[in-house]
């Protein structure tokens, strides 16, 4: 095996575990929940939430903190990190310790992802760092599509092994990474707002957090009502530090920016839908249908699988034909997937005829959608700023999944026997209403023009870090 293809290989590792854990989860949920017997849905959700606020916050300034202090040092590190913490996940007596890992996870998450794709593209000469780049992506996509069934699996032995999984997989990918992996460093890179982060996750944790206790606490109580004057009082806050620390989280000149403004707010939205409904499916298969972890698994695979086949043609049309139009008809096909449910799903289980088209239909429209915000919020940024701009779109897409269990938890509340197919019926209309939302952010993308010498290959080189040229050190 060649030195390109093992590096291949053991950044490909790394960035599988931590996309895999994004999706896992949801199938082991209700079996966690029957395990911590008295557990709320809404203080289990923070199981969920946690994770991706934490890795959305951090991923921006451990991308920064990578170039800054060594690639093969921060994925090897982020990795050692992501293994511990699923480790602690795996032995967690009680919620609150298992949120605490869940933090320390994502913490890890966060830090060896950019770095993973820093290490993997100086291995490629320029006109290949598309492969390499497509590589990179399609990992996360085969984590999204295995997750129900691996998940289904590992369940059944028990939930547990959702997370201890990850450990041996992990210990083998660092031994492997010492040896194999090369240093890479920036020569002069900025220092990351590691506060900034901070009071951004802050900021959606409050929210999210007035949003779970609203239904319970009462959306008037003192409590709820200073949850959001403190999100509010938090976003101000980051707004003013991101237009004055020399390197935010999110730069406000890129905002300015029509393409990449929109396809921001379309992956906010489209992922506020994407997480209710992957975590909704998951609770109608088990506790409505009374479904196995193993048969939501299988039961739900088709629609990841139609997602992973649907991508390849949303790629070629983005390109074709621009992502604005591909990532509109996405959105939609995703929104009629939640009509297809509120308008057939009952209590009675009639799988193909009710719940597998609605599944089919929206995962067509999640293959279409995931490449089209890839290339609508990058085809106007300048190619010193592709890299910047792909963290910042996923930072926007695990806020939006976090914003969505959050939702998905109001709106489902502690119903009666008699209202629980009537309390899905509302989570399908709010998947199909944040798809509207996504569909007329895409709308708004407007036309793409690229100047005429500019070229992939130059744009994909530049991607590989916007403070400079890279170091490399062999070691």
């Amino acid at each position: 095996m060649s030195h390109r293809a093992r590096v291949a290989a053991i950044v490909s590792v790394g960035v599988f575990v931590a996309s895999l854990d994004l999706f896992i989860v949801n199938i082991a949920f209700p079996d966690i929940q029957r395990d911590f017997d008295g557990t709320s849905l809404a203080s289990l959700s923070w199981v969920l939430n946690a994770y991706a606020i934490v890795f959305a916050a951090l991923l921006v300034p451990a991308g920064r903190w990578a170039d800054r202090t060594g690639r093969k040092r921060a994925f090897l590190g982020g990795l050692a990190l992501f293994t511990l913490a699923s480790a602690a996940c795996a032995a967690a007596p009680s919620v609150g310790v298992l949120v605490a890992a869940r933090i320390v996870q994502a913490a890890g998450a966060a830090i060896l992802t950019p770095a993973s794709l820093g290490l993997l593209l100086p291995e490629f000469p320029p006109e290949k760092r598309g492969l390499a780049i497509g590589l990179w992506a399609a990992v996360g996509g085969t984590a999204a599509a295995a997750g129900p069934v691996i998940g289904g699996l590992l369940v059944e032995l028990s939930w547990r092994w959702v997370f201890l999984v990850n450990v041996p997989v992990g210990i083998g990918a660092i031994v492997a990474g010492v040896r194999v992996l090369r240093e890479v460093r920036d020569p002069d890179p900025a220092r990351p707002d590691l506060v900034g982060a901070g009071v951004l996750t802050a900021a959606v944790a409050t929210l999210i957090a007035a949003i779970v206790e609203g239904p319970d606490w009462g959306w008037g109580d003192g409590r709820v009502v200073a949850l959001f004057a403190a999100a509010v009082s938090l976003s101000a806050v980051f707004a003013w530090r991101s237009s004055h620390h020399p390197v935010p989280v999110v730069e406000p000149a890129l905002l300015r920016v029509r393409a990449f403004a929109f396809s921001q707010a379309a992956g906010l939205f489209f992922f506020i839908g994407f997480s209710a409904m992957l975590l909704g499916s998951v609770l109608w298969l088990t506790e409505v249908w009374g479904e196995s972890a193993i048969g939501a698994g299988l039961k739900i695979a088709p629609g990841p699988s139609m997602a992973a086949l649907f991508a390849v043609a949303g790629g070629v049309l983005s390109g074709r034909i621009g992502p604005r139009a591909v990532g509109t008809v996405g959105s939609i096909l995703f929104g009629l997937g939640g009509v297809w449910w509120a308008t057939h799903l009952g209590a009675g289980e009639h799988y193909a005829a009710d719940y597998l088209p609605g599944m089919l239909i929206g995962g067509a429209g999640v293959g279409l959608v995931n490449p089209s915000l890839a290339g609508a919020a990058t085809a106007q940024l300048p190619p010193t700023r592709l890299a910047t701009g792909s963290a910042v779109l996923t930072m926007s897409r695990q806020i939006g999944s976090a914003l969505g269990v959050a939702l998905l938890v109001a709106v489902l509340g502690t119903p009666a026997p008699s209202e629980v197919v009537d309390t899905f019926k509302d989570a399908w209309w709010m998947m199909a209403g944040a798809a509207a939302l996504a569909a007329l952010s895409f709308a708004a993308v407007g036309p793409l023009v690229r100047h005429a010498d500019e070229t992939f290959a130059e744009e994909v080189e530049d991607a590989l870090g916007s403070l400079g040229t890279p170091e490399v050190v062999v070691r």
